[in-house]
């Protein structure tokens, strides 16, 4: 069973270098405060690149029907909520996973 984070202090603090702030949340975390962080502008993509983004998510995924629990789903919102990441990535990263350790190696 994975040991629960300390739940992160408002504000958060500043850290003089990536590695700081990796270390930091790598023991913190702010799924429990994320509604009380303050808001930050949209990033402004260029148009090639908004271009590219979405040609990149028409073609690399294909949509299915898979049938879970509502606790399964509940469950995967948290961790993923957790993980500051999207509940159908979470998901997909399973499944990606799961066939990487049982596909035949050769």
């Amino acid at each position: 069973m994975k040991k629960r984070l300390p739940q992160a202090k408002l504000p958060l603090p500043k850290f003089k270098s990536d590695d700081e702030a990796a270390a930091f949340y790598s023991t913190h975390s702010v799924a429990e405060i994320w509604d009380q962080l303050p808001a930050v502008k949209p990033v402004k993509l260029s148009k090639a690149l908004a271009q590219k983004i979405a040609e990149r998510r028409a073609v690399a995924k294909a949509p299915i029907s898979i049938r879970l629990g509502p606790e399964q789903i509940a469950a995967a919102k948290k961790i993923a909520a957790a993980k500051s990441v999207g509940y159908q990535t979470q998901l997909r990263m399973w499944i990606a996973e799961g066939i990487s350790r049982e596909a035949p190696r050769g």
